[in-house]
């Protein structure tokens, strides 16, 4: 039997400082991804440079947004698995192999790994930990019937999304609505779909944010914007809590 096919989908907006170190560490999977996909909302710096060197499909989206960018990847891409991937995050060399063999059971509708924030000089022990029990404690604090029975989580874009093209299609995709939050609005309803797991690996994502504001604000700020908005406040207000940085 032919493996699925895999897709992996990259929105960005000047994201020159982080793209290329990921887009290497992409260039190393075994077994190798189908193809990756740059979805880019309108960079000035030298982002889209970065992509074609490394071969990347580059799509240029006017909208900006990563719920739009990433719909747009979603929507032309080729695989039948699409793996979601920011732009500043390394995977194991062996992610394509995780993604399929997690997708081989019938019953789990989506994937993601535990994230570990990690910079030029330290390693963000305390938040990241923080952010890995996130997707257990917001699904139970939350949704506790799915989260017994159904096995529902609640997973977020640092932690590499990913899922079939059939499902992800069947529940709509992301909101292109919502400018934060739409990776957990996409579990929500693909959780209707099937399990969704957290596989005991790493990703490292950078610490930027948290360099930025400090790990006791940072961690403050994830946790009042999950409590917000499993109250159910609207995304658009919850956006003011977690502006863009870039570096």
């Amino acid at each position: 039997m032919t493996a699925p096919s895999v897709s992996i989908i990259i929105p960005t907006l000047n994201e020159a400082g982080h793209l290329g170190r990921t887009l290497n560490q992409l260039e190393i999977l075994d077994p190798a991804a189908d193809e990756v996909i740059v979805v880019d909302g309108g960079s000035t710096d030298a982002t889209l440079a970065r992509a074609h060197v490394h071969g990347c499909r580059v799509i240029c989206c006017q909208q900006v947004g990563r719920a739009v960018q990433m719909n747009r990847g979603a929507a032309e891409a080729r695989g039948e698995i699409l793996c979601f991937l920011h732009a500043d995050t390394l995977v194991p060399s062996d992610l394509v192999l995780l993604v399929r063999c997690t997708l081989a059971d019938p019953a789990t509708s989506c994937g993601g790994f535990i994230a570990l924030m990690r910079g030029a000089r330290s390693t963000r022990w305390g938040v990241s930990l923080h952010n890995a029990l996130k997707t257990h404690y917001a699904a139970l604090l939350f949704r506790p019937h799915r989260y017994v029975l159904k096995g529902f989580r609640v997973l977020f874009g640092d932690q590499v999304m990913f899922c079939r093209r059939r499902d992800f299609e069947r529940c709509g995709g992301f909101d292109d609505s919502l400018p934060i939050m739409e990776d957990a609005d996409l579990c929500e309803r693909l959780g209707r779909l099937g399990r969704i797991r957290q596989l005991n690996r790493v990703v490292e994502s950078s610490d930027r944010r948290v360099a930025r504001w400090g790990s006791w604000k940072a961690t403050g700020v994830y946790l009042w914007i999950g409590l917000l908005w499993g109250l159910g406040m609207p995304a658009p207000r919850l956006k003011r809590f977690y502006g863009d940085i870039r570096d």
